[in-house]
């Protein structure tokens, strides 16, 4: 019963997706148990695709070949994630982008994240990173439907596996009385949490696979790893390690970068 415990307690933390009441009671919170509730993140993402891919396919049956379903489906789909996660992972982005942004040093950039003040750089990331995201699934609906509902599940679980990389990799940075993700991310991940993320993501995997070819998950793979790596490279030269914003921002850019790859690698076979 213990991996339920881990798996509810990463989807309160990382969802709006309540864990309440008796059950909460149930799962209890330890700085340990959270620590381990980690390597369920990418189970956190097979919720929030599913609602997405729902989403997606409740407009197509609305609408059929409406020629405005591609873009309806977007904007819908993304704004149930957003609902369904309160826009964390998207926060954490923002975030990054007003650190980054500039040519601060490494502890000025540092108290820039952890501002929740919106600057110049987060507000140009943020509008653009949604507008991304919704032009690369009106792409994908566009050139299927069915396959836009797979790929939103596989690259929502997929692309919470990165973040699960960077704290196995680097240390985190983030002072202890200024980070609300130190019991997850304070020490290295282990081993068994990066397993279990990979569990997770098999599934996704050989639903790709199966349905959408083997040139398409290599793909996925490829991506997320060079994404995954570039970050990781980026924030241990310019921070010394990561922070939970850092690890939000991946996923995201994860998911952008998939989405968009996945779009073309589907345009060459079907359009």
């Amino acid at each position: 019963m213990q991996p339920l415990r881990h798996f509810l307690l990463a989807l309160q933390f990382f969802s709006r997706i309540p864990v309440t009441g008796r059950l909460a009671a149930w799962v209890g919170w330890s700085p340990a148990l959270q620590r381990a509730s980690a390597g369920h993140l990418p189970g956190v993402g097979w919720l929030v695709g599913l609602v997405a891919a729902a989403v997606v396919l409740a407009c197509h049956y609305a609408l059929a070949t409406h020629p405005m379903l591609p873009w309806v489906a977007a904007v819908l789909s993304t704004a149930a994630t957003l609902c369904v996660t309160g826009g964390f992972h998207e926060d954490g982005l923002a975030d990054v982008a007003d650190g980054l942004g500039g040519h601060l040093p490494a502890e000025r950039a540092l108290e820039v994240m952890k501002d929740s003040r919106l600057g110049a750089y987060g507000a140009m990331a943020l509008c653009l990173g949604l507008l991304a995201k919704v032009v690369f699934v009106a792409l994908l609906v566009q050139i299927d439907v069915a396959a836009a509902a797979l790929l939103l599940c596989g690259v929502h679980v997929l692309s919470r596996a990165a973040p699960l990389v960077l704290m196995r990799a680097l240390a985190h940075v983030s002072k202890p009385d200024a980070s609300k993700t130190l019991h997850i991310a304070g020490s290295p991940l282990r081993w068994g949490g990066v397993l279990t993320g990979l569990l997770w993501c098999l599934p996704a995997l050989a639903a790709v696979y199966v349905y959408l070819g083997q040139a398409t998950v290599l793909a996925l793979l490829l991506t997320g790893t060079v994404v995954t790596a570039y970050l990781g490279w980026r924030f241990q030269r310019r921070l010394g390690g990561m922070t939970g914003d850092c690890l939000g921002a991946t996923q995201q850019l994860c998911e952008l970068a998939m989405y968009l790859v996945a779009g073309l690698l589907l345009a060459q076979y079907v359009l």
